[in-house]
């Protein structure tokens, strides 16, 4: 598995990121579901959010972030990093 952080940036007003929260979280729930997501949460202050992830290829993660309601609704935009990690908990 190769690990990133996802960088959420909103890109509309917070009332309409609001109205899809509750989506997007219980899109996220998916993510942990399956392994790939380690932990997330929004940005302070609040102009997007941050996602450790973990998954088999980028573009898997990639995919798999396109079904975002966040995404599919056009209100956030999304920078993927991989990393390496050498160290943990």
């Amino acid at each position: 598995m190769k690990y990133f952080v996802v960088e959420v940036t909103y890109a509309a007003s917070i009332e309409k990121i609001d109205a899809i929260l509750s989506e997007h979280r219980a899109f996220l729930q998916t993510g942990y579901d399956r392994g790939w997501l380690l932990m997330s949460g929004p940005q302070n202050p609040r102009t997007g959010g941050i996602v450790i992830a973990r998954a088999p290829s980028l573009d898997e993660l990639q995919a798999f972030f396109r079904q975002d309601p966040y995404r599919v609704h056009k209100v956030a935009t999304y920078r993927f990093v991989e990393f390496a990690p050498v160290k943990r908990l």
